[in-house]
């Protein structure tokens, strides 16, 4: 009887612990501490069960704020089309503009007024938000108060361009905060405005193009014929890539459908996502660089490279093609030697076209490739040297010298290969100074045996000269509010030598420098310049007389359009600089400003 009476109350004891039993629980306090030193306080039940930050995040509250003061502008100015235009294709797009924004600021409102977080005290007044991205300015509105027939429609058309694009930038903005923009009804706005905007900007720009009196307007594409215009030049010859140098099956090389994405056929896509949504062909067959000798031109390809007799018109004739895959495909000619930039993890020593696995393998190559090109239709492999980031560029800085030598400058833009296929190849490890980081590599050609071509060097020319320290240059990231994302220097993407003054301009990712060649196999820098507006630091051209250097900029990577109506003047242009006394003096940017 006595263990019965136990287990009775066992259960019972249970049973209070499990049943939610108010009389119990109602005189216990839910405490919540304060900050170090701060009183504690006491929570009711329903603001103790919140969980902070389960939905959004004050981010996505500011973000909903200031794009709701964003679009206020916008239907101010589409409102403005009605009295001034009678261009319906004008009046079409201000009246979409104005229905679209009101619909969506309705959106945010709503949503900021669920969660409590709307403001009804501040005033619907945009000209406080003219610090946002893509807000037009006081005097901007003015101006387009003013105008009337296509003047009105052509800076419409620009500032709305511009104000669609900083909608997009903020969005930018709103996805660096952590947690943002998770809510499942805002990331579905988000992603909406991302594409509606995007789609409209595509829409506008063909309009302006329509309004443009440049040539260059309405040029259409085409696989081998297309529209062109041409200014101050003569067009001689446009030749078609050989037999073996394209897909017979994509000769357009737009790549394959990507059936992973997951998209809706009901939208509308910028040209962008379009091309998202296929698989890309990895420039397998893509022309990427040309090297003369008296009337020989080779044109380099990711795929190989061709050759050309050119007569005395001007007018190239295929010699012979060359097939031998793994890009970049940079070439350089001295005299019945061909050099070629090698950097695909896919190449092989035997310039065999079924490629190499992943795995560390010693058939794989990657670097420069030498060739004896004597015999014009039989060019012959004679050399290879082995880098660890392959070769993207070259430059052939010297020689041959007095005892039979080239000097190559080489410049690697790939990862670092793994070191079980070259032991000397160290990545990125912190502290490290072995890494194939920070580096170029000077190489050797003997010409009377091109097979004992070999690193001499790997100078750290990124240095810093007072510490030391390997990446002594541009460390990457932007440089301020409204400024360009600036690769890190650890690289160099394009160096260009100018012997008779013994002196070299790289374009090396994060900086330009100028560099004293005066010994070939030990580069030194003379100075160094960097630019709020680059991107990526792609290449650098002297002048005839050496005195001034023109450094370019590869915004959006090379294959993305840059040059956009409503692309800044001063991103993705060209940096013009004097040389005086071995330092460079910035003098101008110079971009073509395109209608398209």
């Amino acid at each position: 009887m006595m263990i019965k009476k136990i287990h009775k109350n066992i259960l019972f004891v249970a049973l209070i612990i499990l049943i939610p039993n108010h009389s119990f629980a109602n005189n216990a306090p839910i405490i919540q501490p304060g900050a170090p030193g701060e009183n504690s306080k006491i929570l009711d039940p329903a603001l103790a069960s919140n969980i902070a930050g389960a939905s959004y995040v004050e981010a996505d509250v500011r973000f909903l704020e200031g794009m709701i003061a964003h679009h206020r502008q916008a239907i101010v100015m589409s409102k403005l089309a009605k009295k001034r235009t009678n261009n319906k294709t004008i009046l079409d797009l201000a009246n979409r503009i104005d229905v679209s924004q009101e619909d969506e600021i309705n959106f945010m409102e709503s949503w900021l007024e669920s969660r409590k977080e709307i403001k009804t005290n501040t005033p619907h007044n945009h000209h406080m938000h003219m610090e946002m991205t893509g807000m037009a300015s006081p005097e901007e509105l003015i101006e387009l108060e003013n105008s009337k027939s296509t003047d009105f429609d052509r800076l419409f058309l620009q500032l709305m361009i511009a104000h669609h694009d900083g909608a997009l930038e903020m969005v930018e903005e709103l996805k660096k905060y952590p947690g943002s923009a998770n809510e499942p009804l805002l990331n579905e706005f988000v992603a909406d405005l991302v594409n509606d905007q995007g789609v409209e900007i595509e829409r506008m720009n063909i309009i302006a193009v329509n309004l443009s009196d440049d040539p260059r307007s309405g040029l259409t594409a085409g696989l081998f014929i297309a529209d062109e215009a041409i200014l101050n030049l003569e067009l001689i010859a446009s030749l078609r890539k050989p037999v073996g140098f394209y897909d017979p099956d994509d000769p357009e090389a737009k790549g394959e459908e990507d059936l992973t994405k997951d998209l809706d056929e009901d939208k509308e896509l910028t040209t962008l996502e379009k091309s998202r949504a296929r698989k890309s062909p990895i420039l397998s067959f893509a022309n990427t660089d040309m090297a003369f000798r008296d009337d020989l031109l080779v044109a380099g390809n990711y795929h190989g490279f061709n050759m050309y007799k050119i007569d005395e018109d001007g007018v190239p004739s295929l010699i012979s093609s060359i097939v031998c895959p793994g890009g970049q495909g940079d070439v350089s000619i001295v005299g019945n030697l061909l050099i070629m930039s090698v950097e695909q993890i896919r190449s092989r020593v035997d310039c065999g076209s079924n490629g190499v696995g992943r795995d560390a393998s010693s058939e794989r190559f990657r670097g420069i490739r030498i060739f004896d090109i004597s015999d014009l239709t039989k060019p012959k492999q004679v050399g290879a040297v082995q880098t660890c980031r392959g070769s993207h560029t070259h430059s052939v800085v010297s020689g041959p010298s007095d005892d039979g030598k080239i000097v190559v400058y080489n410049s690697g833009t790939s990862s670092v290969r793994d070191e079980e296929e070259m032991e000397q190849c160290i990545g990125d490890i912190p502290g490290d100074k072995r890494t194939a980081l920070f580096r170029i590599d000077v190489i050797e050609i003997p010409v009377s045996d091109p097979s004992k071509s070999k690193i001499v060097s790997s100078p750290t020319v990124f240095a810093d000269q007072e510490t030391g320290a390997l990446g002594g240059l541009w460390v990457g990231g932007d440089h301020g509010d409204d400024t360009q994302e600036t690769k890190r220097t650890d690289q160099c993407h394009d160096i260009t030598v100018f012997p008779s003054a013994n002196i070299a301009a790289g374009a090396c990712s994060g900086n330009g420098i100028l560099f004293d060649i005066s010994d070939p196999y030990n580069p030194k820098r003379l100075d160094v310049v960097t630019d709020i507006g680059f991107a990526y630091w792609h290449s650098a051209t002297f002048n005839n007389d050496g005195t001034k250097v023109i450094f370019t900029d590869e915004w959006g990577g090379g294959g993305r359009p840059r040059c956009r109506a409503w692309d800044p003047l001063d991103w993705g242009a060209d940096a013009i600089y004097d040389i005086v006394d071995n330092k460079l003096e910035f003098r101008s940017h110079y971009k073509m400003p395109a209608p398209q």
